[in-house]
């Protein structure tokens, strides 16, 4: 009877060794899979980031208006607006690369001067006019990827202050910007205010 005990007591001892080691080996189980739950949410995290900055970039850099060159206005009436010679500026532009169409009245303007700021939207009366360049006098409502405009701007709308090329300054900031996409920005310098002046 002795020897059996010792040998209950024994087996007793090897049992409890057993659960502890199943206790490790669950709680491996839990610190793992834990860890696991952590990287792939991470991972996912990281990853929508990545593409939502991807595709903030993209509408920025795709989404502008490119101007390839600027000069002070003749004037005359374009379509929607009379422009008046040393009052507007005449830019051709185009819409950059990987542009989807883009509607005229989704773009706005401001002119920094030292006399403040003049701002106002395409296609929007004796503000900013638009037309293609293989028609001048038919107003548009949107821009197509691959062709170029003239942008008509005015440079002294009502409410605004006078920016236009015959108001002394000759360092004006121009921004264009196309809603949900970038915004375009370029330096007019003006030596001369004769109609046809290059500003860009």
């Amino acid at each position: 009877m002795k020897s059996n005990t010792r040998n209950d007591i024994q087996e007793d001892k090897i049992a409890a060794i057993g659960i502890g080691a199943m206790i490790v080996f669950i709680a491996l189980i839990l610190v793992a899979a834990v860890a696991a739950a952590v990287i792939i949410q991470t991972a996912e995290k990281l990853q929508q980031n990545a593409q939502k900055t991807g595709d903030d970039t993209a509408d920025n850099m795709a989404g502008k208006i490119m101007i390839m060159q600027g000069n002070v206005a003749n004037g005359g009436t374009g379509g929607l607006a009379v422009h008046t010679a040393l009052e507007s500026y005449l830019f051709m532009v185009r819409l950059a690369p990987g542009s989807e169409t883009t509607a005229l009245n989704a773009i706005t303007y401001q002119l920094f001067c030292a006399n403040g700021v003049t701002e106002g939207t395409m296609g929007t009366t004796n503000e900013g006019y638009a037309a293609a360049m293989t028609d001048h006098d038919t107003s548009i409502t949107s821009l197509t990827p691959g062709l170029g405009y003239m942008f008509w701007i005015d440079g002294n709308t009502a409410g605004g202050a006078d920016c236009s090329p015959d108001s002394g300054d000759t360092s004006i900031e121009l921004y264009l910007h196309v809603s949900s996409g970038g915004t375009t920005f370029e330096t007019l310098t003006i030596d001369q205010t004769d109609g046809g002046s290059v500003v860009v």
